[in-house]
């Protein structure tokens, strides 16, 4: 059996809210395998976003480990943390965050600019990308003159352009409408398959389960089984 992308075990993540210490994760562990696809629902607050962060390495936890490819992640300088997440790691957010001042591709070309990928090879390999989530006739557009749904795809294909072992994916949809949201559903777990990176989602709405290989719930900080 091929080894985790992620191996998360014993993590505990609490934050201080005036005088009392917010627990929000209480000895979480998970495993993910390469081209593994799995969805983890949680209501609001109880602390998605917050495993998602720790898991890329943008949070410092207060105990445990997170191995990423085979490399203890929590226990890198932030550098090192950086350096992991262009390789590994593709973040798809609830709001796009795309740069509004420069076009579709530019936007998608950066990470691999940041990777030290000449601005040819980079320009090729977004327009590729683009194509595959079905905007290359909109390559040229700043988000401004895009659609909501159009504008997140394009951060899954700037997410996915650098060819990750891992996609980890915040609400992906929670902007969108329902049909826009299921077609961006069906377009990660599409292109997480046929580029065999492993896919985790994490989401308020069970219907985000469908088609993934494993589905979970977070509460009171540890994550179960969805039934």
């Amino acid at each position: 059996m091929s080894e985790p992308v992620l191996r998360a075990s014993g993590l505990h993540k609490s934050f201080k809210q005036g005088s009392e210490r917010i627990e929000v994760l209480r000895g979480l562990s998970l495993e993910v395998r390469p081209g593994e696809r799995c969805a983890i629902v949680g209501r609001s607050g109880s602390g998605k976003s917050t495993l998602l962060h720790v898991l890329a390495g943008l949070d410092d936890l207060d105990a445990g480990q997170v191995h990423l490819c085979g490399t203890a992640i929590s226990a890198a300088s932030v550098g090192e943390r950086a350096r992991l997440r262009n390789r590994h790691v593709g973040f798809v957010y609830q709001l796009h965050h795309l740069l509004p001042e420069f076009s579709a591709l530019e936007n998608v070309l950066m990470p691999l600019r940041l990777r030290g990928v000449s601005r040819r090879e980079a320009e090729a390999q977004a327009a590729a990308m683009l194509d595959a989530v079905g905007l290359k006739g909109r390559m040229a557009h700043r988000p401004s003159a895009l659609s909501g749904g159009e504008r997140q795809r394009v951060a899954v294909a700037r997410a996915l352009v650098g060819h990750p072992d891992l996609l980890l994916a915040d609400e992906p949809t929670g902007n969108l409408d329902r049909e826009n949201a299921r077609q961006v559903f069906d377009l990660m777990r599409r292109l997480s398959e046929e580029f065999g990176v492993a896919l985790v989602v994490v989401t308020h709405d069970e219907e985000g389960t469908t088609g993934m290989d494993r589905a979970l719930r977070l509460y009171g900080g540890v994550l179960e089984t969805l039934a």
